[in-house]
């Protein structure tokens, strides 16, 4: 595992700044993300570090692609739209659910608080802990579990995140959340295109607020698709 408070010490002198900053230009005034925190934290994590050495070119096209163990890394959209529907504070403290490449993970961590991440695939948890831990995120704690059954540990969580497609919200998801917090998670019955839910714990139950299609590799799971 890796765990600490700091932040990132990583440099962004590097060919793909200009990529970068169009990236940002494109997620704010074309796709309306508002949240200037997020926008900042994708304008600092270098994505080019989370994909394969032979698609770095694509790095900053807003798409998905494919990683390790038939997983993706999600297009930026969606990783600023889930990160912004999840309304963080510096001291949050956020569960994330499939670490995958671990860039969502490293933009939550850039954000602050304290990220909690799980991934089922034990190479892919091995391959984005020594990244971010190189990279001078000291606020990631990793682990490679099944995250449909959430961390209970360090529960109760202000938000959480799930980075794969769910036939509904896991229980113990919604269990471990605080009365306030958020679930940002794609919801559907078709293994390959889901709505971005938010669910939010009220004292009066749970709110659902619907955000649209996406489509993301199924979650895998007691509480969610089996294998």
């Amino acid at each position: 595992m890796m765990s600490g408070t700091s932040g990132t010490e990583f440099s962004l002198s590097d060919e793909y700044s200009m990529a970068r900053r169009r990236m940002i230009d494109s997620l704010r005034t074309e796709h309306g993300i508002a949240d200037e925190r997020v926008l900042e934290a994708m304008d600092s994590v270098p994505r080019h570090l989370f994909v394969p050495e032979a698609l770095k070119f694509q790095a900053y096209r807003n798409n998905a692609l494919p990683i390790e163990g038939n997983q993706t890394i999600s297009q930026p959209f969606i990783v600023a739209r889930m990160t912004e529907l999840l309304e963080l504070r510096e001291r949050s403290k956020v569960l994330e659910i499939g670490t995958g490449s671990g860039y969502q993970t490293a933009i939550l961590a850039a954000i602050g608080g304290k990220i909690y991440s799980i991934e089922r695939v034990e190479k892919l948890a091995s391959k984005a802990e020594d990244l971010l831990r190189n990279m001078g995120l000291r606020n990631v704690t990793v682990k490679c579990s099944d995250g449909t059954n959430g961390w209970e540990a360090y529960e109760p969580y202000d938000s959480i995140l799930v980075a794969a497609g769910a036939p509904a919200a896991p229980e113990p998801l919604i269990a471990q959340l605080k009365t306030g917090g958020r679930l940002v998670i794609p919801v559907g019955s078709d293994l390959k295109e889901q709505e971005l839910i938010r669910f939010t714990k009220t004292d009066g139950g749970i709110k659902r607020e619907t955000y649209g299609k996406c489509s993301f590799v199924p979650l895998i799971g007691e509480h969610g698709w089996k294998q």
